[in-house]
C-alpha cells in the first residue's frame, strides 16, 4: 500500500461515505411524510438532506483533483505518460473512493431507522416553530438526542423478510441499481479520464458534470416519480404503510449493488471519457 494511502485519499473517501450515507439517509423523509402526514414538509427536508451531501463533495473533489495531479504531473514532467506503476496505485486509490461510496450506503442503511426519527421530528419541529434553522436546533435538545440515541438499532433479518417486496416494481430496482453504477463513478471516471489522456485534462474533469447530469436526470425520469408515486399511495390508504418500507429497503439494496457493480465499469468508463474528450477538441 506504498504510495496510496495519502492524506488527499483519506479526505476523498471519508466525504464519500458521508455522502453517500446522508443520501441514503434521506430516502427516510419519504416513509417520515407519510407517517406524519405531511409529504411536501418532508420531501423538502429530503432536499435539504441531499443538498448537504452535494456539499461534501464540494470538498471531496479536489482532494480526487490532487491524487490525480500527482501521476499526471510527473509524467509531464518527465515528457511521457503516466507509468503503468503509478497508474496503478491511482487505479486503487480511485477504486478505495468508490468502495467508501458502498461502505457509506451500508453505514445510511443502518442508520435509517435514525434518520426516519430524525425527520418525523423534523417535520414537526417545523410544524410548529416555522423555521427549518429553529427546527435544526432542536438537535441540541437532549430529549431529541436521546431518542435518536433509542433509535439506533438494527433491523432483525426476520423482520425485512417480512416486507411485501413484490409489491415493488421491478422497473424502480433495476433503474436504481443501473443510475447508481453511473452515478457513484461520474466524478471519479472523468479524474481517471484526466490521467489516462493528459493532453485534455480539463476537458475530461469538466466532463464530469455531464455524465453526472445524465445520472441525475435518468434519477428524475426514472425513480423519483415512481417512488414518490408509492408513498402518494400510501398516504391516501390505497397501498399498506409496509410498501414504502419495502420500498427504502430494496433502493438501498440495489443501491448497494450499483456500487459494487461500479467498480467493473471504473476503467472502460474512464477510457470512454478520455475518448469522448477529442469531441471537444480541435
Amino acid at each position: 500500500m506504498t504510495g496510496v494511502l495519502v492524506t488527499q485519499l483519506v479526505v476523498a473517501s471519508g466525504l464519500t461515505l458521508v455522502t453517500q450515507a446522508i443520501q441514503i439517509g434521506a430516502y427516510g423523509a419519504r416513509l417520515a411524510g407519510v407517517i406524519t402526514g405531511r409529504i411536501a414538509t418532508a420531501i423538502s427536508l429530503f432536499s435539504l438532506f441531499v443538498t448537504a451531501s452535494r456539499l461534501a463533495n464540494l470538498v471531496a473533489t479536489p482532494a480526487m483533483g490532487a491524487l490525480a495531479d500527482t501521476p499526471a504531473n510527473a509524467a509531464q514532467a518527465a515528457h511521457t505518460a503516466v507509468m503503468p506503476a503509478q497508474l496503478h496505485i491511482f487505479d486503487t486509490q480511485m477504486r478505495i473512493i468508490v468502495g467508501a461510496g458502498s461502505v457509506g450506503i451500508l453505514v445510511g442503511g443502518l442508520l435509517m431507522p435514525v434518520f426516519i426519527v430524525l425527520f418525523v421530528r423534523g417535520v414537526r419541529a417545523f410544524e410548529r416553530l416555522g423555521s427549518i434553522p429553529s427546527a435544526l436546533a432542536r438537535l441540541t435538545d437532549p430529549r431529541v438526542l436521546g431518542a435518536l440515541v433509542r433509535a439506533a438499532r438494527v433491523p432483525s433479518v426476520s423482520e425485512l423478510r417480512a416486507l411485501p417486496y413484490a409489491a415493488i416494481p421491478g422497473k424502480l430496482i433495476v433503474g436504481n441499481t443501473v443510475i447508481m453504477m453511473v452515478y457513484s463513478i461520474g466524478v471519479v471516471a472523468a479524474y481517471y479520464a484526466s490521467v489516462l489522456n493528459l493532453d485534455a485534462r480539463g476537458t475530461a474533469i469538466g466532463l464530469s458534470g455531464l455524465v453526472n447530469g445524465i445520472g441525475t436526470v435518468a434519477f428524475s425520469l426514472f425513480v423519483d416519480p415512481t417512488s414518490s408515486y408509492i408513498v402518494d399511495q400510501t398516504a391516501r390508504d390505497e397501498r399498506p404503510i409496509d410498501h414504502v418500507r419495502a420500498m427504502i429497503v430494496a433502493l438501498i439494496a440495489s443501491a448497494f449493488v450499483g456500487t459494487l457493480l461500479a467498480q467493473l465499469i471504473l476503467f472502460p468508463a474512464a477510457e470512454y471519457i478520455a475518448l469522448g474528450t477529442h469531441l471537444f477538441k480541435r
